[in-house]
């Protein structure tokens, strides 16, 4: 290796390094301050409300992914997109959200309909529709800064929007606006969060939408709208069959635990996503350098994923009891349930990234197919039960068998056989079990709630990063120098 390709290495590491720095302040900051102000309204507010609000995010859930037609992660993959496939992407995605608006706005008395007859959906949707198009007036500016690795401003961005609309939603949830303290504070962070990234982006469309630019950015979106068109379908079925079937009490209940898990999981598969698809994006031709930090990329997954989500499992009762009391008891099993389910979530969504950098996006249409298929068979099986726990159990099992397939695809794609994916997992997988066993054994004993949570925090946190010590596990050298500093005096010398 030349003396110029070890500093580009280094200087990509940097940036690589930077990027996940700002990525992981951004969820951290970000989900601290979503975690307070949820904790807040968990309080004040009726699990009713809840349920109101989550049965429209089921709808708004598949605008987001018309409005943005898979043309934001087509944008990651293209090596070099051009100022007229930005603007196209922009043009596009404004139009198309405006006039998924429209329908959704003619469409509030069947929504209410579909959902027990429940009126109050009619003017709470027209409002909290009007998010997906807030948000798609960012999605441009958002993937240029991922694109340049440089996530600075959507940490700051983010941070002010929470801190902006959570205060508003606490307000209004002390005013007792109930199911209307939801919607105005996710209105407002969509809408703060874009004016932000105008503001500073200093970027503007320089043409209206391009044919040859939307044919280009459409072969390779496609196959992401697809499979996330078909991920929005099952990831959201379960908030349809309860908060139709069920009741908005007991979709309230799913939500509450759906949305806790979700802190974890969906906020490590975005920053794993947003600093390694660009970084995988620049070595797609080149085999033997895309599969050296495919292993480190999978490594450094497991390192933080496991214990994150398994240990967050393991703490569930002390958690909640700590933030909420006995008030949401109900949604503790189904919240542990969804923790452990993230790990392979999380998972899945690395190994579709990879053959999506590596130039295989079709096949994400297939590993959609087999997770909803999955999910659906685990659907018909335990929809009998009229049981929202053996619900939840069928969305684990059904994940884990997705994941073992998808694992398959992806290793043969990249040329990385799923052997060696699991050589890579094995250690930190064991040292996370036997972390939340230690979490679970110090949670149980008789003492205050938050004294429980602290304690087994703690002891499980320790116990982990000293069986990394002790196994001598690179990346927990790799994670602490950057930590320190030395990280960054190395590459400079």
């Amino acid at each position: 290796m030349t003396w110029k390709s070890e500093a580009g290495e280094a200087s990509l590491k940097l940036k690589t390094a930077r990027t996940l720095k700002w990525n992981t302040v951004d969820k951290l900051a970000s989900q601290v301050l979503y975690g307070v102000v949820g904790v807040v309204l968990a309080n004040v507010l009726s699990q009713e409300d809840f349920g109101l609000v989550g049965a429209l995010l089921v709808f708004q859930a598949f605008a987001i992914i018309f409005a943005d037609s898979g043309f934001g992660a087509a944008l990651l993959r293209d090596k070099n997109p051009t100022e007229e496939d930005y603007s196209t992407v922009f043009w596009f995605n404004l139009s198309v959200s405006v006039a998924i608006y429209l329908v959704l706005l003619a469409c509030g008395p069947l929504i209410a309909r579909i959902f027990q007859d429940d009126v109050r959906l009619i003017p709470l949707s027209r409002v909290m529709f009007l998010t997906f198009v807030l948000n798609a007036l960012a999605i441009v500016q958002t993937n240029r800064l991922m694109k340049r690795m440089d996530v600075r401003m959507l940490a700051i961005s983010n941070v002010v929007a929470q801190i902006a609309g959570g205060g508003l939603g606490i307000g209004l949830a002390l005013g007792g606006y109930g199911a209307w303290a939801l919607v105005w504070q996710s209105v407002t962070i969509a809408g703060i969060k874009t004016a932000i990234l105008w503001a500073t982006g200093r970027w503007l469309p320089v043409c209206w939408i391009k044919i040859e630019s939307l044919r280009k950015i459409w072969r390779i979106g496609l196959s992401v709208f697809s499979s996330s068109m078909l991920n929005t379908v099952f990831l959201n079925v379960y908030s349809f069959v309860i908060g139709s079937a069920y009741s908005m009490r007991s979709l309230g209940v799913y939500s509450q635990a759906d949305k806790w898990s979700k802190m974890g999981s969906a906020s490590l598969s975005q920053v794993l996503t947003a600093s390694f698809v660009p970084l995988l994006s620049k070595f797609q031709d080149n085999g033997d350098d895309f599969k050296r930090y495919v292993r480190k990329i999978n490594r450094f997954t497991a390192f933080a994923v496991f214990p994150a989500l398994l240990g967050l499992a393991a703490i569930g009762s002390p958690l909640f009891h700590t933030l909420f009391g006995q008030k949401w008891d109900d949604a503790i099993l189904l919240f542990q349930l969804l923790c452990v389910r993230g790990v392979f979530v999380v998972l899945i969504s690395l190994y579709g990234n990879y053959m999506l950098s590596k130039g295989y996006g079709k096949r994400l249409f297939i590993i959609e197919v087999v997770k909803d298929s999955t999910i659906a068979l685990a659907i018909i099986a335990t929809i009998w039960t009229w049981s929202v726990e053996l619900l939840v159990v069928g969305q684990l099992v059904a994940s884990i068998v997705t994941w073992l397939v998808v694992m398959v695809m992806a290793g043969r794609s990249i040329g990385y056989g799923e052997r060696a994916m699991i050589g890579d997992l094995l250690p930190f997988a064991a040292a996370s079990i036997a972390m939340a066993g230690i979490t679970l054994a110090i949670g149980i004993m008789e003492m205050p709630p938050l004294v429980a949570l602290i304690s087994s925090m703690a002891g499980g946190g320790l116990a982990y990063l000293l069986l990394m010590y002790v196994f001598r596990i690179p990346e927990l050298r790799e994670a602490s120098a950057y930590l320190l500093g030395r990280f960054r005096k190395k590459t400079h010398k």
